[in-house]
């Protein structure tokens, strides 16, 4: 078995990745830039996209496009994903993807069950997300301690969680966290959407003792500072501070909190000099090179990993994630040029 360097856990989905759905979004009162899980309304919407769109499907799912990022910079063996699949179509298009990108996974295979999927609405340069999770979200905490995938925790030196998982597997990220700290190796949250510290801020609040990096983007963090009662809600160093002093399991290690913020510098706060913030300009791209920024933040993470992986300083790491969150926007979907470009 290979001694996997990062171990990331999250939601796999399949991405139903369609064009020009200004129509889709009144028809199902949606955002042009949101990622949402689908309510009872939303859910006619996939077999509409089937009937009536011409699709591109993608492998997908936060962590796991992140881990598939991480994947591509590093070599082989390296990386490893645990998620929940059902035994259907849709998770052999995962794993084939998977493979493509060097990415190992574990899944927890359900029998007879339906993979998760993704509806992505791209209108310009915006992409709308819904999501029906149906068996990610029957993960179970058994599962990390099964011989396919305690060996894999026991190697990694980093843990990479989406916030998505947060929504029902919270146990298992707490697992996660709670080993990690123990063993004095690094967890990495990514807070993912602004509804998950709107609207799931009490799990949120479980797990972010044990996180030493958090990742977000500016809206994600407007979230939180809201849900939280921050008076500076839009001030983002201001927001990166409170959430890296907040308090920390294993508080010999400061927490570093990392917030993206699209062309505008990215801006990186630790909570050992909480009051000096540092940003990391972005290179920008010209209007006509963004093809689709479904993922790109999932990308940013997966450069960002790894580099971390291997050694890099805070804002080598940080300029590894603009460059493959670049590479990603100028392509269809969360998915890495080939033949390698070089990254680290």
């Amino acid at each position: 078995m290979a001694s996997y360097s990062l171990f990331c856990m999250g939601n796999p989905l399949l991405d139903m990745q369609v064009t020009n759905g200004e129509e889709l979004l009144k028809k199902y009162d949606l955002k042009a830039n949101d990622a949402i899980l689908a309510e009872e309304k939303h859910m006619p919407i996939y077999d509409e996209l089937v009937q009536k769109y011409k699709i591109t499907y993608l492998a997908g799912g936060a962590a796991q496009n992140a881990a598939r990022g991480a994947a591509y910079v590093l070599p082989p063996g390296s990386v490893v994903y645990t998620g929940c699949v059902g035994d259907d179509e849709l998770a052999e298009q995962l794993k084939t993807a998977n493979k493509r990108e060097g990415l190992d996974e574990r899944y927890l295979v359900k029998k007879g069950e339906k993979t998760g999927a993704c509806a992505v609405i791209i209108t310009g340069h915006h992409r709308c997300l819904v999501t029906t999770l149906r068996v990610a979200e029957k993960f179970e905490k058994e599962h990390l301690a099964s011989p396919e995938v305690a060996p894999c925790i026991e190697s990694a030196k980093v843990f990479y969680v989406e916030g998505y998982f947060l929504t029902h597997g919270v146990e298992s990220a707490l697992e996660l966290g709670k080993k990690a700290s123990e063993a004095g190796k690094v967890f990495v949250l990514n807070l993912s959407a602004p509804f998950i510290p709107q609207f799931f801020q009490v799990q949120l609040q479980q797990i972010i003792p044990y996180c030493d990096i958090i990742i977000g983007n500016e809206a994600e963090a407007e979230a939180w500072a809201s849900a939280s009662g921050l008076p500076e809600h839009k001030d983002l160093s201001k927001i990166a501070a409170a959430i890296a002093t907040m308090p920390k399991s294993n508080p010999s290690r400061p927490r570093t909190v990392i917030i993206t913020h699209g062309p505008k510098p990215t801006t990186i706060v630790s909570g050992a000099e909480p009051d000096a913030p540092k940003v990391v300009n972005v290179i920008p791209l010209k209007d006509e090179e963004i093809v689709d920024t479904n993922a790109a933040g999932d990308a940013f993470a997966g450069g960002f990993l790894g580099a971390y992986v291997v050694g890099k300083s805070l804002d080598e790491c940080v300029e590894a994630g603009h460059k493959l969150g670049s590479m990603c926007v100028q392509q269809v979907g969360p998915q890495y040029k080939w033949p390698k470009v070089q990254i680290l």
